[in-house]
């Protein structure tokens, strides 16, 4: 079964940084891409940044654009977000899910998350 699971998230203050990582089980990464999406309290789920299965070609949210960087290690079976200069905005529930591509659906079904909290 194919199943990812986030964790890295905290309480940081703003323009701190924080890492998130996805650990993938069940499948290997680099045949994959990986999205990382997130949703705040009251808000639709929106999409932060995806990588392709080779790991050659991101996408990032402009929101996030120059601030955030996606990565993965497929010897690890881990995609990473490098989240740097962190602000409230940020807050919410991150989560990952596997594509076969970067625009099309998901395969793999939400997890839990992990939650980031952006304050002073």
């Amino acid at each position: 079964q194919l199943q990812l699971v986030e964790s890295g998230g905290g309480l940081v203050q703003p323009g701190e940084s924080l890492r998130l990582s996805c650990a993938a089980s069940g499948f290997t990464l680099g045949y994959y891409a990986i999205g990382w999406f997130r949703q705040a309290p009251g808000k639709e789920r929106e999409g932060v940044s995806c990588i392709s299965g080779s790991g050659g070609s991101t996408k990032y949210a402009d929101s996030v654009k120059g601030r955030f960087t996606i990565s993965k290690d497929n010897d690890k079976n881990t995609v990473y977000l490098q989240m740097n200069s962190l602000k409230p905005e940020d807050t919410a529930v991150y989560y990952c899910a596997a594509h076969y591509y970067c625009s099309g659906p998901r395969i793999t079904n939400w997890g839990q998350g992990t939650q980031v909290t952006v304050s002073s």
